[in-house]
């Protein structure tokens, strides 16, 4: 079988040897070695979940909003931003067509307003977008507790019980940290963090008191097994689930017998959980094939604390080295598409939990994610549901506006 064949549709590593996938027929899965793909091609040949690309495709336009909506909030005082400001930043924006253009998508989050004072246009946010931000903020103030449980927990994964304070900073909104974590998390707990000095310059590391105990704490995949176990109409043998993960792959996908066999070998490893104390690593086959089933259970357990299930594989690899993995983190997620999904829209890779979504949405929500939720509800929404007579005098407004970005010496321009 040639090469080009065998990189066309790329997925998984089992037993410590990288297999590919190939489509030969609709209906059979056949595998082969994986020998001399790029890690551009693999992550280029893998099996497409349309239900994640769809939302992949909001969540595009979703970061964009965030972008702007944090600039916007970042002055308490008058919150809005000026239209000059975000031509400047279109292209760290990504804004393409402009931020004019952009932001007349969404009239139901931002709102475009001439300011005779300043003889400029701004931008704020409307009555709707305000409410989900302050609904995100109460829900994110009353998860406290639960947000110094999250850290602990990251904590614990790592060998020395310590991660740099900056890759902290990288996933602050995906753990549903507050934006003064630092004050309201970290000093208010002093007796779980401590905040020190670390190796390189102007570096803190944040580390667990010595005093906290990390004994007890159960990974959400144990959870899982024990409700799996304790259903009745459980058929898996129980020996059989001791080391397993849950597994669920999208329609269309079919897997030869072959692939199924592998895939449940690998369910029957043994390995080290990710807050047990790891020992000395082996080399031998048996020593790797435990060390990638304990990476899996690490980044499972990550994505499991994290609040909408899913983070850029860039800011989870911030984690690599205190937790230990020395594999490639996104080949990770390919060689296991029942556990992950990697979605490269937005020119981002971002991983998801596959068995925390059903149909686009988590299972199981919480009240930080149902707030982000309204908000992406408002993005999908678009033009819609606005009343005919305010379309045609939002359009109205926009050439007004269009105007004044072109001229801005006149200063005639009627107020939108």
């Amino acid at each position: 079988m040639s090469n080009r064949v065998c990189i066309k549709k790329g997925l998984l590593t089992l037993m410590g040897v990288k297999f590919v996938g190939i489509m030969e027929h609709p209906t059979r899965f056949s595998m082969c070695v994986r020998s001399k793909t790029t890690s551009a091609q693999y992550v280029a040949s893998r099996f497409r979940d349309p239900t994640f690309e769809k939302l992949m495709d909001n969540y595009k336009n979703l970061l964009k909003v965030i972008s702007i909506q944090d600039l916007i909030l970042a002055n308490p005082r008058n919150p809005s931003v000026s239209i000059d400001f975000l031509s400047k930043l279109s292209q760290k924006l990504h804004l393409n067509r402009g931020p004019i253009a952009f932001l007349r998508k969404f009239p139901h989050i931002f709102h475009i307003y001439y300011d005779h004072s300043k003889l400029k246009p701004f931008c704020k946010l409307t009555d709707a977008a305000l409410g989900v931000t302050r609904q995100e903020a109460v829900a994110i103030n009353a998860s406290l507790p639960v947000v110094v449980e999250r850290l602990v927990r990251i904590l614990s994964m790592s060998a020395s019980r310590m991660v740099p304070l900056r890759a902290v900073f990288k996933v602050w909104k995906e753990l549903g940290l507050p934006d003064d974590f630092e004050d309201s998390v970290i000093s208010a707990n002093s007796g779980v963090f401590q905040l020190c000095d670390g190796h390189e310059q102007n570096t803190h590391l944040l580390k667990l008191v010595d005093s906290v105990s990390s004994n007890g704490i159960r990974a959400a995949v144990e959870d899982w097994r024990v409700v799996e176990c304790c259903k009745e109409d459980c058929s898996v043998d129980r020996m059989e689930m001791q080391f397993s993960f849950k597994q669920g792959y999208p329609p269309g996908m079919r897997l030869s017998k072959n692939f199924k066999a592998k895939v449940k070998e690998w369910q029957r490893l043994p390995y080290v959980g990710p807050y047990e104390v790891p020992g000395e690593k082996k080399k031998s086959k048996a020593g790797m094939m435990a060390m990638e089933k304990r990476a899996v259970s690490i980044v499972h357990e990550f994505l499991s604390l994290t609040v909408e299930k899913m983070v850029e594989v860039e800011k989870i690899s911030q984690f690599r080295k205190w937790f230990g993995i020395d594999l490639n983190i996104r080949d990770l997620f390919l060689d296991h598409p029942g556990i992950f999904y990697l979605s490269t829209k937005g020119k981002r890779h971002t991983v998801f939990l596959r068995e925390a979504y059903e149909r686009g949405c988590l299972v199981e929500p919480n009240p930080v994610y149902d707030a982000r939720r309204r908000l992406l509800d408002l993005v999908v929404l678009g033009r819609r549901g606005l009343p005919a007579v305010n379309s045609k005098l939002q359009d109205s407004s926009s050439c007004n506006e269009d105007r004044q970005e072109e001229n801005q010496q006149r200063h005639d321009l009627s107020p939108s």
